[in-house]
């Protein structure tokens, strides 16, 4: 059954290459959903003093002003995180923190790449050896042992309830939870230990994980750490929809189209590599937007029985 409800182009990340997206997708006359935190992006703290015809400019003013032009245009915008993407036939079936399934003719991943760091002693040491920033890509190796997943994000409230059908027992360890309120009532009410209002102080271990000492002194017995502190990551959605990255493991491979090897998936902004600039997301998020649109009005009229090389 096809999810509902269904719209044209779906923007994964509500920074500059996503909200430029959003605002050319839209005004292709294609139905448009951007999905993100406006707080998340790395240009809602910074100021601005290199992009052609402005002084210092407040990054979160211009991301304001800029999701008002986008649902000027028509789009639609919802303030949390895709926990997950999976294809359903011709279209993309994204699943939100709220619960909701929404179906998408294309995507546009706009997420940034950022991996935000614990920089506690033997986080860099145990890396591959129990210590991963990705649940999706290396949660299978921990059957049926203990875990924890560091962060309060939706990266790592996703992160734990899957790591629920594959461990032992999972830990969350988080200053604060920061996802929607059914995303918070599920994990909760799910098996995992929640240690909210926590810091981790190290992971210890000698050949691998064994511990993860909190800065309270409380020690959790684990063999693994999943440090998610953020969103979904490139890594994740790599990992569900065979995307293909670049040589470094960190950026998504894109055409001069801004498509990936998955028919239907764009991307622009930092998740396509340096340099990690406003100017080249910007861009690289106008050519996206109006390719994806293009795409999803071609898969429509070819769905109709019609001649897709009407559209432009």
């Amino acid at each position: 059954m096809s999810p509902n409800p269904i719209y044209d182009v779906v923007i994964l990340g509500c920074g500059p290459a996503g909200i430029q997206a959003a605002i050319h997708a839209a005004r292709k006359k294609t139905s448009v959903l951007m999905l993100g935190r406006l707080n998340k992006s790395s240009l809602f703290w910074a100021h601005v003093e290199n992009f052609l015809g402005m002084f210092k400019t407040s990054g979160e003013e211009m991301l304001i002003t800029g999701i008002a032009q986008a649902t000027g245009f028509g789009a639609e915008r919802m303030e949390e995180d895709a926990l997950s993407i999976e294809p359903v036939g011709r279209l993309f079936e994204v699943t939100t923190e709220s619960g909701n399934v929404i179906g998408a003719r294309a995507l546009i991943i706009a997420t940034g790449t950022t991996r935000n760091k614990l920089g506690v002693p033997g986080e860099k040491e145990l890396l591959g050896k129990g210590v991963s920033y990705c649940v999706e890509c290396d949660g299978g190796f921990f059957r049926n042992e203990d875990v924890a997943v560091v962060g309060g994000q939706s990266g790592a409230a996703g992160g734990a309830l899957t790591m629920l059908y594959i461990a032992k027992t999972v830990h969350v360890v988080c200053e604060a939870l920061e996802v929607s309120p059914a995303l918070q009532a599920k994990l909760r009410e799910s098996g995992a230990i929640i240690h909210e209002g926590a810091k981790v102080k190290a992971i210890r271990g000698e050949k691998g994980v064994e511990a993860l000492e909190l800065a309270d002194g409380t020690v959790l017995p684990v063999s693994g750490v999943f440090i998610e502190q953020g969103a979904k990551g490139v890594l994740e959605l790599a990992s569900s929809l065979g995307l293909m990255l670049d040589d470094s493991m960190k950026y998504l491979n894109t055409d001069k189209k801004q498509a990936t090897n998955v028919p239907g998936v764009f991307a622009a902004g930092d998740i396509c590599g340096a340099p990690l600039q406003m100017a080249k997301a910007v861009g690289e998020g106008c050519v996206a937007g109006i390719e994806a649109a293009n795409y999803a009005k071609n898969l429509k009229l070819s769905q109709e029985g019609a001649d897709p090389e009407t559209v432009e």
